[in-house]
């Protein structure tokens, strides 16, 4: 699996994290800054003082070998444009100067990382090689703790980096409770966020809840309801219109004002402002996406529709068929993907369809937007297909992922001979055989290979000049 589909899943990974903490009543607000007066010892005269003023890093006491113990606590990061994360790694590495000379206890508290604190990719990355063996030698332990998947997506991002002796030095922690039989855990200096949130994990019956986005909507659904129920639902309560409002809205705004956008489709949006938008949906209220300044909140809102849906665009029934796409010849790829297809039911069919035939004019611009066919595909493939028990392994990608970016790339050929919405069928394929994308992950950001030319799908026949 390429870097950039890593990366791309460590982000996926990442808004499920904020989704579940918000699930759980733990998702955590924007934090005023500090003041002095919250800790007597820091100096407005510190060299970090703009960094350590958030005490993201603490010194809290001695383990069980009587090792220095450091904390970093993510719920302390305040978002990414009141932080220069330059001069953060300089104060991490400032503060670790004073105990690198003896053994050393690390404990990193996963909890209250998001969307819009994380530090990039680039940066752990730069941060990792900066930190030499001076850092690495004495360092004895590396506690995480509440990790999450996105941890282990970090984990395989950073593995050709780190080496087998630092590995066994990392050591991963559910609960706070585990820490006690490695130090004095009454020692630790712990965020109140973060205990809270341990308390409502250990007060769950199984575990970690279920995937919130998987939450059934109110029962009877709103008469308005417009997420989390089928396409049937939304068919009858939309006078037997084939393609929901969510999604013809999005795309008919993303289509006039974001095809040339850069990362379409790839950045996130605050959670409140989803959940914000999705109630105004769900009670029938109008939505202007121009009120909210950021094209890539329509953006995430058709992620968040699909992902929403009680089984997937292309249902669980295909789940096994998509797989094997991987072993069959690459010249009858398109093929079979025209065979699974056929099997969809009207309905999705017809959904899919638009969809396919807006992300096909999306890649054809990939020059701007930088979002060719196997970019989309792979933002979008765990959108469209999940297995119906548990969630796609990390080798389910690629097969999955290769599907979805042979119906962008193909589109014509993969939906020619079958109804679209507005019942004409699509133009047929320019004469030839189309060929095959290769399943090369997401690393390509060049111009997407084009059959033919687009076929836009048609505007709002309701509702037309009004951008919900």
């Amino acid at each position: 699996m390429s870097g950039l589909d890593l990366k791309e899943l460590a982000e996926i990974e990442l808004q499920r994290d904020e989704e579940e903490a918000a699930a759980l009543g733990t998702q955590r607000q924007p934090l005023a800054a500090p003041t002095t007066g919250e800790d007597p010892a820091l100096s407005m005269s510190h060299p970090f003082y703009d960094v350590a003023r958030h005490r993201i890093l603490q010194v809290a006491g001695d383990d069980h070998f009587g090792r220095r113990v450091i904390t970093f606590s993510c719920c302390r990061l305040p978002p990414s444009h009141e932080l220069n994360h330059k001069r953060l790694l300089e104060y991490l590495k400032y503060t670790l100067d004073q105990y690198v000379e003896n053994d050393y206890t690390l404990i990193y508290f996963h909890y209250g990382l998001n969307s819009w604190n994380k530090p990039s990719l680039g940066w752990l990355q730069s941060a990792y090689k900066e930190f030499d063996r001076k850092y690495k030698k004495n360092l004895k332990a590396l506690y995480v703790v509440h990790p999450t998947n996105f941890i282990k997506i970090l984990w395989r991002i950073f593995k050709p980096l780190i080496s087998h002796k630092f590995g066994k030095k990392i050591t991963y922690f559910n609960y706070l409770s585990e820490l006690r039989e490695h130090l004095k855990y009454d020692q630790l200096i712990i965020p109140p966020e973060v205990v809270r949130y341990d308390e409502k994990l250990r007060n769950l019956p199984r575990g970690r809840p279920p995937h919130p986005t998987k939450k059934p909507p109110p029962r009877p659904p709103l008469p308005t309801q417009q997420f989390g129920v089928s396409l049937q639902y939304l068919k009858d309560k939309n006078k037997g219109e084939l393609i929901p409002p969510v999604l013809r809205l999005t795309v008919t705004y993303l289509r006039e004002k974001g095809l040339r956008t850069e990362g379409l489709f790839r950045r996130s949006a605050s959670i409140q402002t989803v959940q914000e938008i999705q109630r105004l949906y769900n009670q029938g209220k109008p939505v202007n996406f121009d009120d909210y300044g950021d094209i890539h909140v329509p953006a995430v809102i058709l992620k968040t529709f699909l992902r929403e849906l009680p089984q997937p665009l292309l249902t669980f029934e295909a789940y096994e068929q998509i797989l094997g796409i991987t072993s069959v010849e690459s010249s009858l790829r398109v093929t079979q993907c025209r065979q699974i297809l056929s099997s969809l039911p009207e309905h999705n069919y017809a959904v899919l369809s638009y969809l396919m035939g807006f992300l096909h004019v999306v890649s054809q611009e990939s020059i701007f937007n930088k979002m060719n066919s196997s970019n989309l595909a792979c933002v979008f493939g765990l959108n469209l297909i999940w297995p119906s028990q548990g969630a796609s392994s990390l080798s389910a990608l690629v097969p999955l992922n290769l599907f979805t970016e042979l119906l962008i790339e193909y589109y014509e050929n993969v939906f020619s001979g079958r109804e679209a919405p507005g019942g004409h069928p699509p133009p047929s394929a320019e004469a030839g055989h189309p060929g095959s994308p290769s399943a090369r992950g997401c690393a390509g950001d060049g111009p997407a290979a084009s059959l033919v030319s687009p076929v836009v799908p048609p505007h709002p026949l309701t509702l037309a000049g009004r951008h919900l």
